[in-house]
């Protein structure tokens, strides 16, 4: 995994240059964001039960044919394995907003994910919806203003959304 910083450096490194003031401007950007990212960090950590749990719980009520008798998701195990996919799902998106970068999401949660549910017969449609569903949560929980650092957060908010659209189009 590379951070920012990480892979300005190895940009720059294998071109043989400096980095010029658009990178550095960049990174500038991303310390002076940093204590938005922990308290957004934060926030999901601390309701990623919740999330997780009412992500799952609006799935079953949406789906239920998925998670009733015959369903691919209809068995304890299967419902288990779900909540616990949607959960490392959103830990990935943790490490992506803190990092600012999605190559461990996508190394070692997404690479390979779609083909995983369809070799078990779970529609990727279904993991896709509770995805989107975990994301309108995270959103909510980071757009509170209460007890955060101040400033406009919109730029990480819209950050925040292209991971889960990526980790929901990964699946779908």
């Amino acid at each position: 995994m590379l951070d920012a910083f990480s892979r300005v450096v190895e940009q720059s490194d294998r071109q043989g240059s400096y980095l010029n003031d658009d990178q550095i401007n960049a990174l500038c950007a991303l310390v002076g964001d940093s204590n938005k990212r922990l308290d957004i960090v934060n926030r999901l950590t601390s309701n990623a039960s919740t999330i997780t749990a009412n992500a799952y719980r609006a799935l079953v009520a949406e789906q239920p044919k998925v998670f009733g008798p015959g369903g691919a998701c209809f068995h304890h195990r299967n419902q288990a394995a779900c909540i616990r996919d949607l959960g490392f799902i959103l830990r990935y998106v943790t490490y992506s907003i803190l990092s600012g970068d999605t190559s461990v999401m996508d190394d070692r949660c997404l690479n390979g994910l779609r083909e995983t549910y369809q070799a078990l017969g779970t529609p990727g449609a279904t993991v896709a919806s509770g995805i989107g569903k975990m994301k309108d949560a995270a959103i909510t929980i980071a757009n509170d203003n209460s007890g955060i650092s101040r400033g406009d957060c919109s730029s990480l908010i819209s950050e925040l959304a292209t991971y889960f659209d990526r980790a929901a189009a990964a699946v779908a």
